[in-house]
């Protein structure tokens, strides 16, 4: 079952105003229901590399995985959607990947990236992070921040020692904790929510919310949402009024109709002994 139509996505990269160039790579597949973004370590050789390779990785291992397994299949083990196995080891072999091309390549050495991505499925979404790349969600009038950043401050925060508004005013907010390609294996936080007709999804790198408060990423989704082209580019010319610092990337999806998974006979039968 293809996607396309029951989901509407759009995405947009820019390098910014101080940036001499993109370390942030972006990828979808809307017959899945995929989206990937990846942000080059900043601080790290060869960003570009690492944020091309997680990219490409998990967009072919998803859509192998999309193909392989049941779309509402859960995993006995550990209680996840199958879909949600499959982004999360899409990642890990991401990782697995990053990690073995800074070894053995000098221009690479210590490159690495933070990743956010979701995968749509049977009226839910799974989604993978690691560092402080973001998913957020607007549902109705509500907008919520659905991942935590791996870094430094926001482990502070958990903490007590900063409060949110504190966090948010920091300027030692780029410090991560957890990255891809950095160590040998990477611990990917994975997520599943329940999806709605009219939902709103974001992902985006942290060139985006270091210029722009939640707020106002609120308010421009809310006042734009007829086209979510000019939402992305909305977004990307504010964070650049503001000072576009770093690499600014957007992904957007609009829920736009159900799309339940179909059901086997056995799932069926199943379904009526429950009820």
């Amino acid at each position: 079952m293809t996607l396309r139509g029951k989901i509407k996505l759009a995405e947009i990269s820019d390098t910014g105003k101080v940036r001499e160039h993109n370390e942030d790579a972006i990828g979808s597949n809307a017959d899945i229901g995929l989206m990937v973004l990846a942000d080059g370590m900043g601080g790290y050789n060869a960003g570009e590399v690492a944020s091309g390779i997680a990219v490409q990785t998990i967009t072919e291992l998803t859509a192998e995985g999309a193909v392989r397994e049941e779309r509402n299949a859960v995993d006995p083990s550990t209680g996840l959607m199958r879909q949600t196995i499959v982004l999360r080891d899409a990642v890990a072999r991401a990782n697995k990947i990053i990690y073995q091309t800074a070894q053995s390549q000098t221009h690479c050495e210590g490159m690495g990236t933070t990743l956010v991505a979701a995968m749509f499925y049977d009226n839910r979404v799974s989604i993978a992070h690691v560092g402080d790349s973001r998913a957020y969600r607007l549902r109705k009038d509500k907008f919520q921040q659905l991942t935590l950043d791996h870094s430094l401050l926001q482990e502070l925060v958990d903490r007590g020692f900063y409060s949110e508004e504190e966090a948010q005013r920091s300027t030692n907010r780029n410090y991560v904790t957890r990255a891809l390609g950095v160590e040998p294996t990477v611990d990917v936080e994975v997520q599943e929510f329940d999806v709605l007709p009219g939902d709103v999804y974001l992902l985006c790198s942290d060139g985006l919310p270091d210029m722009v408060e939640d707020e106002d990423i609120h308010l421009t989704i809310s006042t734009f949402n007829a086209s979510l082209d000019v939402v992305g580019q909305q977004l990307v010319q504010l964070s650049n009024e503001h000072g576009g610092r770093d690499n600014i990337s957007v992904m957007l999806a609009e829920v736009v109709d159900s799309f339940a998974a179909k059901r086997g006979l056995m799932d069926r039968i199943s379904k009526l002994f429950r009820s």
